[in-house]
């Protein structure tokens, strides 16, 4: 179903080559309460997200055939996939990161950090390397509604990289108030990392911050790359040319390679994340709320 009027807001003229006018905002798949981690499967041309509050994670095709891809899922949250194309899931209820293995089995790859439990595991990247990189905020842990109500046992809120090979956990930034999305860019210089403190703390600025990627993979920098102006920044990807395409409270939000806020796309509910795919990565999936929105674009998600 089509969502009229036209979705765009055009802030700068480089936006303007990057959306269709005569593609419009459809709500492909409903019925949810809280949609997550979008993850597309090229070999199989299907969307696997994550329906956190309801225990299940969705698989939708291309033609718009829904079905439940897992139940229950341990209220997992962000899904990414290795360079193996398997699927990586962050796991609220057991605190964990998981791996789904070709045969369907569930491999638990972290849910520790120097001997204590991990707060929530909210959001994954998987580097070309291999390594896995993801957010450790306390969402999960808050409340019964997304997981299971427990004391923060880290001390703080990382962001980790896990070596799969050797299993060794590392953290690679402890001064987030709340760790949520995460990218690389193109090249994968930068790791840009959303933090969504402002969802309990009003004073707490709702930016992406960016962070340069040293040869050992340690990471420098992390000044604000971008601001969100409406809501907190949530999930987000990135497209070939280093646009990053992020959730807001008013839809998505493109910021250019220079932090630029440079369009908008306006979505009737609250956007949780967002993820590229179709036959040519170029169908923007927009998780919000209780729906999945798609829209037509002219820009492709980066491999």
């Amino acid at each position: 179903m089509s969502v009229d009027p036209s979705p765009y807001l055009i802030l700068d003229r480089r936006f303007r080559y990057m959306v269709q006018p005569n593609a419009k905002l459809d709500r492909v798949a409903t019925g949810f309460r809280w949609a997550e981690g979008p993850v597309w499967f090229s070999d199989h041309q299907v969307l696997l997200f994550s329906d956190i509050p309801n225990q299940r994670m969705m698989r939708l095709t291309m033609d718009g055939e829904l079905s439940v891809f897992r139940a229950p899922s341990n209220f997992a949250n962000g899904n990414t996939r290795d360079r193996q194309g398997r699927l990586i899931s962050c796991q609220h209820g057991t605190r964990s990161v998981t791996r789904t293995e070709i045969d369907g089995t569930i491999t638990t790859l972290a849910d520790s950090y120097q001997g204590k439990r991990l707060n929530s595991p909210n959001d994954v990247v998987v580097r070309s390397d291999g390594s896995i990189w993801f957010t450790d905020p306390s969402y999960g842990i808050l409340g019964h509604y997304e997981g299971f109500k427990s004391p923060q046992d880290q001390a703080k809120r990382n962001v980790y990289r896990l070596d799969p090979a050797s299993g060794t956990l590392t953290s690679v930034v402890d001064d987030f108030v709340q760790p949520n999305g995460l990218a690389f860019s193109p090249d994968e210089s930068l790791l840009y990392v959303a933090d969504s403190g402002s969802s309990h703390d009003p004073d707490v600025p709702s930016v992406i911050r960016a962070f340069r990627v040293g040869p050992d993979l340690s990471l420098g920098g992390g000044e604000v790359h971008a601001t969100i102006d409406n809501g907190l920044p949530d999930g987000f990807r990135v497209d070939t040319d280093g646009n990053v395409w992020t959730s807001a409270g008013d839809g998505v939000h493109c910021f250019a390679p220079d932090g630029m806020l440079i369009g908008k796309i306006f979505v009737p509910e609250a956007v949780a994340n967002v993820a590229f795919g179709g036959p040519k990565r170029n169908r923007l999936f927009i998780t919000a709320t209780t729906s999945v929105y798609g829209i037509f674009v002219d820009a492709q998600g980066a491999v």
